[in-house]
């Protein structure tokens, strides 16, 4: 269980006690926000979406996601922003990377086999090869992808693909990273339009791995999140 931090209302100077929040990290366990508790909260005067997360690394296996900032609501009526620990580059204890002397999964693969696309269907067949092709077991398909906005689900793994002709726009993206925040899993997204520049940018804040295809049913990595699932594979 998370031990509680105090927390002193910079309009009041009330003392409070604060439980910081936890959540399911893609790999499984959990992971608690490191709140700091020797640093001065900020009080929330307005809201934007990217105030709203914070960027925590996962002591257990080393990945660095965006979660939902902690914030405090005070009696006097004053919500306060709490600090959080920034992350520090591998701190992780856990299997998350290559060890030396161990050989990255790009390297273990065999060659991926593509298959053409032609229909909405193969597309979302030339993404569950590549995932499968990637390392990822039991790659299964929703029974309505529509209205959930989830193709394809794995271990630690939800995926959407777009087989439009206009390119991905920042609503899909970011609807598929809640998806993956509620089920605690990472979010993949493959596109064969690519995607608008703020869907792009956005996906590199939340860590969305972005994919395009081509016609020949080929995914190539688009973002540094999707270079390093091709890299390392599932962790």
């Amino acid at each position: 269980m998370a031990k509680s931090v105090p927390v002193h209302c910079p309009t009041c100077r009330r003392e409070h006690s604060f439980t910081p929040p936890t959540f399911p990290c893609a790999c499984g366990r959990p992971l608690t926000l490191p709140v700091q508790a020797d640093a001065s909260p900020e009080p929330v005067g307005h809201r934007t979406w990217r105030d709203a997360w914070v960027a925590v690394r996962c002591p257990s296996c080393d990945r660095q996601d965006q979660w939902p900032r902690p914030e405090f609501g005070c009696s006097c009526g004053t919500v306060m922003r709490l600090p959080v620990r920034p992350p520090e580059s591998g701190s992780g204890s856990g299997d998350g990377g290559t060890g030396a002397g161990d050989q990255p999964a790009r390297a273990l693969r065999p060659a991926f086999r593509p298959a053409a696309i032609r229909t909405a269907g193969d597309a979302v067949a030339a993404a569950e090869r590549y995932l499968t092709w990637l390392g990822y077991a039991g790659v299964t398909r929703p029974g309505d992808p529509q209205e959930e906005g989830v193709d394809l689900r794995a271990a630690g793994l939800v995926a959407r693909v777009d087989p439009s002709t206009v390119p991905t726009s920042l609503r899909d993206v970011e609807c598929l990273w809640l998806h993956g925040l509620a089920d605690g899993a990472r979010g993949a997204f493959f596109s064969l339009a690519g995607y608008a520049r703020e869907a792009r940018s956005r996906a590199d804040d939340l860590r969305v791995p972005l994919f395009v295809m081509d016609l020949t049913g080929t995914p190539q990595p688009l973002n540094a999140p999707a270079d390093e699932l091709v890299e390392r594979g599932p962790v």
